[in-house]
């Protein structure tokens, strides 16, 4: 397998945009998610997928499996340190047209079927003229886990940041 390429481990899932029908089982399957995404209230979980761009893994009755939500740089109503500071790599490393994933997260019944994959091969075909996808990777608490997929995905890391005792991030991008 050539640098930046994968495979997907299942027959391919539907991947669609979201729909305001969605949110009650992407709040459910955020839920299951956490600590390795941030825990949000159904509201705020609206807001932030209102702020981007928000794609769907579904099964063949269109039940969501999974989601990832992607933001664009600059969208100052997005509240995150994370974003404003790959913001500043983008422009301190003179790289334009970058997206930032706000979070992946797939239901505990869904996962190892291979729908990350097929989640992040359908922001590359969406986000194709762009150069960068970047997103960030928890490793104070530690999330090996999700640092092992993304860089089988190609993504690779630019720095980091400690916020606090207890909580430091990993930024990684990967080029498109």
């Amino acid at each position: 397998m050539t640098p930046g390429r994968f495979a997907a481990t299942s027959p391919s899932m539907p991947i669609r945009a979201y729909t305001p029908a969605d949110l009650p089982a992407l709040f459910a399957i955020n839920a299951e998610s956490v600590p390795n995404v941030s825990a949000e209230s159904e509201t705020s979980l609206d807001r932030l997928i209102a702020l981007g761009t928000c794609l769907v893994a579904a099964d063949s009755t269109d039940k969501p499996l999974g989601f990832i939500n992607l933001i664009e740089p600059g969208e100052m109503a997005y509240p995150s340190d994370n974003l404003r500071w790959l913001e500043s790599w983008m422009e301190e490393s003179g790289t334009p047209d970058m997206i930032y994933v706000d979070r992946i997260a797939i239901g505990e019944a869904a996962r190892g079927q291979g729908l990350g994959v097929q989640l992040y091969s359908a922001v590359f075909e969406r986000f194709a003229d762009r150069n960068v996808v970047s997103c960030e990777i928890n490793d104070d608490p530690p999330n090996p886990g999700s640092r092992r997929f993304h860089e089988r995905l190609g993504f690779w890391p630019v720095g980091g940041q400690r916020y606090r005792p207890g909580y430091a991030v990993q930024f990684f991008v990967r080029r498109l």
